[in-house]
């Protein structure tokens, strides 16, 4: 019990001398949603008007019991502080403190009027003091301002000029209820903030696990495109003996070596794709759908009950897999974004082919039902994040904007030979992705 008594004792020290001196001033952001400054400046005029009007009726109360100059002194020292409660709160209650407390030592042996020794002015800063003081410091603080307050402004005023007891415990208790509000607003706006920081975390944890998932779709996609040609190569390799008669021992070896060679990269393949999938995905059986297939996606689209237009542009050639599935997977994301962001929008779907790149715009004129703009997560995919993710492993780059009059596009540009060097480079060194 001893020890816990003590520890208990050093806690109070430390919060009275925490309020009292060692506490650091914190600046106060008074009406920070005014952006005028001349509204600004307008009202810290009429602010120190009031401190002044206020400084010399607590001159004219204190002139009927202390001489002339020392009641302007007292009231300067109970009432100015409130022209440093911006820039620095503490240190002007403890200054309005001690203007309380010596008037209370200048006033023995006179009468106060009736019972209460402090001028009205002077109380009103104090308690608009106490109040800033505990919404900017906290628990703490406004705990050690408490206790200085009732046992070094209140308490020596019952023996020096005779205040009743219960007049005393009534302005402790008013004292005590004006920390508590401030403690409270001080609280409310700590936990606004923990909550704010702890949405940006979890906003940038989930954007940093639809990268990693998005990238993992890719390499599956890559898989499929790649477990073909290997599989064909294999074939071929294994085939070649049998449509040429009287080929070359060494020849016979070599074709042997690239098929067994082939056989052995896609093993190794599908298990480390199979470490990518998840733990109740299925691996998919359907070859990897392309840009021939966005037709089939639009009219599916259309029996839903959107209105899409299509411009298809194709080129002489078909693009490189991984290219074909991304602008597949673009224009899938755009549009389910469209449909759910923003019903019976008429939606454009352009997918144009160029001689280096393919450049897919998605455009939407409106979101009719008020919905809000489209966000991280979408259907069948991570939603912006992944359209981003696959534009940026392949050189390309991706913008997704709100449009001026209304609507929302998506515009991507994609590369056909591959990632630039530049852009490489980027992406090795963990460069920032476009969008």
């Amino acid at each position: 019990m001893s020890i816990r008594a003590l520890a208990r004792a050093g806690d109070f020290a430390r919060i009275i001398r925490k309020a009292g001196w060692a506490a650091p001033d914190q600046r106060v952001f008074l009406l920070p949603s005014l952006s005028s400054p001349r509204l600004r400046y307008a009202l810290a005029v009429v602010g120190a008007a009031c401190v002044f009007i206020l400084t010399e009726t607590a001159d004219g109360q204190l002139n009927q019991l202390v001489p002339g100059s020392l009641a302007w002194a007292l009231a300067g020292l109970q009432v100015l502080p409130l022209l440093l409660a911006a820039a620095r709160p503490l240190a002007a209650w403890r200054i309005s403190a001690v203007g309380l407390t010596l008037t209370t030592f200048a006033e023995v042996g006179h009468a106060p009027t009736p019972f209460w020794p402090w001028p009205v002015s002077g109380c009103l800063a104090q308690v608009a003091l106490l109040f800033i003081t505990a919404q900017v410091y906290g628990r703490d603080v406004a705990v050690g301002v408490d206790l200085w307050t009732t046992g070094a402004v209140l308490l020596p005023a019952v023996p020096l000029v005779g205040l009743p007891p219960v007049v005393l415990a009534v302005a402790a208790v008013v004292a005590t209820l004006v920390l508590v509000l401030g403690e409270s607003i001080h609280s409310r706006r700590e936990a606004e903030r923990h909550l704010v920081q702890a949405e940006e975390q979890r906003r940038a944890g989930l954007a940093r696990q639809a990268v990693l998932e998005e990238r993992s779709r890719i390499a599956r996609e890559l898989h499929d495109v790649v477990a073909h040609h290997m599989s064909m190569i294999a074939i071929q390799a294994e085939a070649a003996p049998y449509k040429e008669s009287g080929l070359p021992e060494q020849t016979l070896r070599t074709f042997g070596a690239i098929r067994e060679a082939s056989t052995t990269a896609l093993t190794e393949m599908r298990r480390v794709i199979g470490l990518l999938r998840e733990d109740d995905e299925n691996a998919e059986r359907a070859p990897q759908p392309g840009i021939d297939r966005i037709p089939e996606m639009v009219r599916a689209a259309r029996q839903a009950g959107m209105q899409v237009d299509l411009t298809l542009t194709a080129g002489p050639e078909r693009p490189p897999a991984v290219v074909d599935v991304s602008v597949y997977r673009i224009v899938q994301e755009a549009l389910s974004n469209a449909g759910r962001h923003a019903p019976g929008a008429r939606v454009e779907v352009e997918v144009l082919r160029t001689e280096d790149a393919v450049r897919v715009h998605v455009a939407d004129d409106g979101r009719t039902s008020g919905g809000p703009l489209p966000d991280d997560g979408g259907n069948g995919g991570h939603g912006l994040t992944g359209m981003r993710e696959r534009a940026a492993l392949l050189g390309g780059t991706l913008r997704a904007h709100p449009r001026e009059h209304g609507g929302f596009e998506v515009t991507a540009e994609l590369p056909l030979h591959g990632v630039p060097e530049q852009r490489r480079w980027e992406l090795g060194s963990g460069g920032s992705e476009e969008g």
